[in-house]
């Protein structure tokens, strides 16, 4: 209803677990991180708690667009069943035919084990992921053990993920379930999006949905951080009910009376409670569906003047802002973190790397207003244009803001991902980054180059050199790189992996390390495969594990001559 009004291309706030949405907080890359681990671990149980609508489901469905492609998985949402519906569950999601009518558990643990085995045996590997695993039996939990017996001399033949509300964590703590609890590999308990994120979180889910203009004023936004307590859920649900209000009222602008009456409409008495009491309300408040979340290159506030110094470079004719420059605050680059008047600011025409005139960059006739106008809606798929040109890919016009999904199709990934100045030099590849300001504002911009002391950033058309010590002020560590994948897209492999990858991994290697990397079966990886990957690791600074990785995959790229490749610190491969 609200679409048209706002501009939007979708609901932005509705409270299905899609994983583009996902917010990847610190706690969310977290959680997301122990459940990836606890897939390269080969077997045991990896446990996932969380409240009511913190993002666990939707974590799941993320993990599940990750899992590699000689991965098969069974998906469990409602696990309040008997042992043997449980067992019969697993086998129907993996396609495994049983006797019809069956009530035996060993005759469904017999066909269950025969199918893993096989499984097995064609490389493949096998993950069970319950949720709501909370109203799991004891009877049913106790058979999700035995599964775990299934097994070879070298290998668990079936990986158990565990996800659930706090209850769960008190459920496997009991004396009875010890010998379960003992064979969990990795645990990891999902908090509510820290109280500073949730600006950036409702801001993230506009701009996905095609704006990135301010809609929630900041009034607004901190009585809905107050009435939620940083549920994602609640978050969408209030402000779902917010733009519709805003909508009714024909106001472009969600202000605090309007969030105050979608709380009341939404909530009811629960949006009056002490904030000792507000962790009740996602109890009390029933919602069908999943969990939500948000994005990841969304940073904290800065003023406006240092913004418009940046881009007008000092000019006289910069229009004035009315604000104060920013308090110093710790700086990524290790630089002083306060700034004594204008940048050191010169525009260089895009693949020139040479500065021009300051005149040549941000026209007389442009003004501060009309910047920002064309960085709300325009700027945002501007960057991806620039950043995807560095590859030599065209964005076309038709493609929505899901530009993640445009790049698979291409054979490239997106990462998201939070780091600092020495880790963008490590990855060495052309970035996008995110300025803010203290009303949530945000420009994005390409860094296209990066030396030690100046960074290149792509606006629009132009390009701009800007001290990295002045750019401290503005990124906090938010950005998006984008790789190239292996031909058959895999961004996970290990000792047991097969296919066509392991044979573009072994020729990558032997290129980016001069070795023969000749083998019996060149699409296996098998345990001198493995050595080679942690030689490789080793000697360009990655963490020595023998997986491949999207770390490893980079470096390998960089290492093997691969051509095309654009390069943030020298020249394109």
């Amino acid at each position: 209803m609200y679409l048209k009004h706002f501009n939007l291309t979708e609901r932005p706030f509705s409270i299905t677990p899609d994983p583009r949405f996902l917010y990847m907080s610190d706690r969310h890359r977290e959680a997301l991180a122990h459940l990836l681990y606890g897939l390269g671990e080969g077997g045991g149980f990896v446990q996932l708690t969380g409240e009511v609508g913190t993002g666990k489901t939707t974590i799941c469905r993320c993990l599940l667009e990750q899992v590699p492609g000689n991965v098969d998985v069974a998906l469990v949402l409602n696990p309040k069943v008997t042992a043997v519906e449980l067992i019969a569950t697993v086998c129907d999601e993996l396609g495994v035919a049983y006797p019809p009518e069956t009530h035996s558990i060993k005759i469904l643990t017999d066909v269950l084990n025969r199918h893993l085995l096989e499984a097995h045996a064609r490389g493949r590997y096998t993950v069970l992921i319950i949720d709501e695993a909370q109203n799991l039996s004891l009877e049913a939990l106790e058979q999700v053990r035995l599964l775990t017996n299934l097994e070879t001399p070298t290998r668990k033949l079936l990986q158990i993920i565990l996800i659930g509300q706090p209850e769960l964590r008190e459920l496997l703590a009991r004396e009875e379930m010890r010998q379960l609890s003992q064979r969990v590999t990795a645990r990891y308990h999902l908090e509510p999006i820290a109280q500073e994120d949730i600006g950036s979180y409702i801001q993230h889910r506009l701009q996905i949905c095609g704006i990135s203009h301010i809609v929630f004023n900041k009034r607004a936004v901190d009585l809905i951080r107050r009435l939620s307590g940083g549920i994602p859920r609640l978050i969408n649900v209030l402000c779902d009910r917010a733009l519709l209000g805003a909508y009714v009222e024909g106001k472009s602008q969600v202000d605090r009376d309007t969030a105050k009456k979608a709380a009341r409409e939404v909530l009811a008495e629960e949006a009056e409670l002490p904030a000792d009491r507000r962790w009740m309300v996602p109890a009390l408040v029933s919602l069908a569906g999943g969990l939500l979340a948000a994005a990841v290159y969304f940073l904290h506030p800065v003023q406006w003047l240092d913004i418009r110094t940046a881009l007008f470079g000092g000019r006289e004719d910069a229009p004035p802002t009315g604000a104060a420059p920013p308090a110093a605050r710790p700086s990524l680059s290790g630089a002083p973190g306060d700034i004594k008047g204008p940048p050191d600011v010169s525009v260089v025409p895009p693949g020139t790397g040479e500065p021009a005139s300051r005149s040549s960059g941000l026209q007389p006739e442009s003004s501060a207003d009309e910047l920002l106008a064309a960085a709300d809606r325009a700027s945002y798929r501007g960057a991806w244009t620039s950043l995807l040109a560095l590859w030599s890919i065209v964005l076309p016009e038709e493609v929505k803001p899901d530009f993640c999904k445009f790049v698979y199709s291409n054979g490239m990934r997106c990462s998201f991902d939070t780091g600092t100045w020495a880790d963008l030099r490590f990855y060495d590849r052309p970035v996008i980054l995110k300025l803010a300001t203290d009303t949530g504002e945000q420009l994005p911009v390409v860094l296209r180059r990066l030396d030690d002391a100046l960074a290149e950033l792509v606006i629009g058309d132009r390009s701009y050199n800007v001290p990295i010590e002045q750019l401290d002020h503005y990124w906090h560590g938010d950005y998006i790189l984008l790789l190239r994948a292996p031909p058959g897209g895999s961004m996970y492999m290990n000792a047991g992996s097969s296919g066509p990858d392991v044979g573009w991994l072994r020729e990558q290697l032997g290129r980016a390390q001069g070795v023969d990397m000749s083998a019996a079966n060149p699409m296996y990886f098998d345990a001198s495969l493995r050595q080679q990957v942690m030689d490789f690791q080793r000697s360009n600074g990655l963490a020595v594990d023998g997986v491949v990785g999207k770390n490893t995959i980079i470096q390998l790229n960089s290492r093997s001559g691969s051509p095309g490749i654009p390069k943030l610190t020298g020249n394109p491969s």
